[in-house]
């Protein structure tokens, strides 16, 4: 397989810099879920300063960044939120 396609959940500041509530995108094999983020970043270098402060998620679990993806995972980007 020359790539795997997962679906990102986006929250928060990520949903609103892409203007949808999800994304699906392939990745490379033995990709990991910092990937996502990364590419996320790529995309729109503005939520940088978000980086270390998101909790990564795979698949309805908390993650690490180093968790490997696999074809049809579903990875969910969460900044941090503030309630009110």
């Amino acid at each position: 397989m020359d790539s795997m396609t997962v679906t990102v959940k986006l929250f928060s500041i990520y949903q609103e810099a892409y203007g949808v509530p999800e994304v699906v995108w392939d990745f490379p094999p033995q990709s990991t879920v910092a990937s996502v983020l990364d590419r996320a970043l790529a995309d729109h270098p503005r939520l940088e300063p978000w980086r270390d402060k998101t909790r990564l998620g795979l698949n309805l679990q908390f993650v690490s960044a180093d968790t490997p993806l696999t074809q049809g995972d579903e990875v969910v980007l969460i900044p941090p939120v503030s309630g009110g």
